[in-house]
């Protein structure tokens, strides 16, 4: 026995040295964005003067952040090993729901009931607690395929979506529904101010809280989680709940911005999502990345997008860029993880 032990001491004592070496590359890795960031400001103030214009960054902050509020649910969805495809299902579903039940009449494609608005909030977010629990209990405790589960469910909750309204619009909302997407503090908006928090409280809770230490070391190995007496799979359920309320309220920030709720909204969202996370050093096989990296890969798609828009180059080259960054990302990351190797 205290061979055993003193066997499985040895890499730690052997690694420790290095601790420091490698916190500072994981943080260079992190922000290796930022010169690419700041490039990407640069040929946008060249494209077009309207780029540095505050209402057009501005534009550009309120967009990014009910993505945001999506990629950091998948990230830490990502981190415990897994994905789900059908956060994007949840961002569209559960506000159109809660829309539905307060809009304020017949005529606002709501089904005149007029509810507290406050109860239509309550009601968008246990719905999203909802479906992630299931999503996680059939994943974690089922053993259904991650892929296949969650993008059946992620079709099935946009069916649903056309089949609540039968594709219409609901609007005319009341104020403190869309609040959180519709309204602003000192000048920026409060998605904005509600995306960076949110940002900011996970990024702290994935280093200093045990849980968030135990994600990681969930995605690194399962198995030697496990024998460390890690809760493996009630953790990753609470992650898959967590993940669908975040998604829930990137769905109100998306409808608080047009003030109404769109049958289908958040279509294609999904490939952005993965997009920033992979770009942002999130690994896809789960136990590496921050939330730092995923703002990074949020801001610099946002720009892109921005700049493209600005150039008046058509929409569907946009998602072809989208679609290249994804690749080089996934490239990046393959590099990166043969040098660990």
């Amino acid at each position: 026995m205290a061979e055993t032990a003193a066997e499985g001491a040895r890499p730690l004592s052997h690694l420790g040295p290095w601790r420091p070496h490698r916190l500072i590359l994981n943080w260079f890795r992190e922000l290796t964005l930022i010169p690419v960031i700041v490039l990407l400001m640069i040929v946008g103030s060249l494209v077009n003067p309207i780029f540095f214009t505050s209402s057009n960054l501005i534009n550009v902050t309120q967009t990014a952040a009910a993505v945001g509020v999506v990629v950091v649910a998948e990230s830490l969805i990502l981190l415990t090993g897994k994905f789900d495809l059908s956060l994007q299902g949840t961002f569209g579903l559960a506000p159109l729901v809660g829309a539905w039940l307060i809009a304020p009449a017949r005529q606002s494609g709501g089904i005149g009931t007029e509810w507290n608005p406050f109860v239509g909030l309550a009601i968008v977010l246990l719905l999203g607690a909802a479906i992630g629990t299931f999503n996680g209990f059939l994943v974690i405790k089922a053993g259904f395929n991650a892929f296949i589960f969650t993008l059946a469910m992620m079709i099935l909750l946009s069916g649903l979506q056309l089949g609540l309204v039968g594709g219409a619009t609901i609007y005319r909302l009341p104020r403190a529904f869309i609040y959180v997407g519709a309204d602003s503090w000192f000048g920026v908006p409060v998605s904005v101010w509600v995306t960076g928090a949110i940002f900011l409280l996970f990024g702290l809770f994935l280093r200093f809280h045990r849980v968030g230490r135990a994600i990681y070391a969930i995605g690194g190995n399962v198995e030697a989680a496990r024998a460390a007496g890690i809760k493996v799979d009630r953790i990753r359920i609470a992650v898959f709940a967590v993940g669908s309320v975040l998604a829930a309220v990137g769905g109100l920030m998306e409808s608080g911005q047009v003030t109404a709720v769109t049958a289908g909204q958040g279509s294609n969202l999904i490939f952005g999502v993965f997009a920033a996370a992979v770009i942002g050093g999130v690994s896809l096989d789960g136990g590496r990345g921050r939330m730092v990296g995923a703002l990074t890969g949020v801001i610099l798609l946002a720009l892109v997008t921005n700049i493209l828009v600005l150039t008046n180059i058509p929409s569907y080259w946009i998602s072809a860029v989208d679609g290249i960054i994804i690749l080089v990302a996934l490239a990046i990351a393959r590099v990166i993880s043969a040098q660990r190797a």
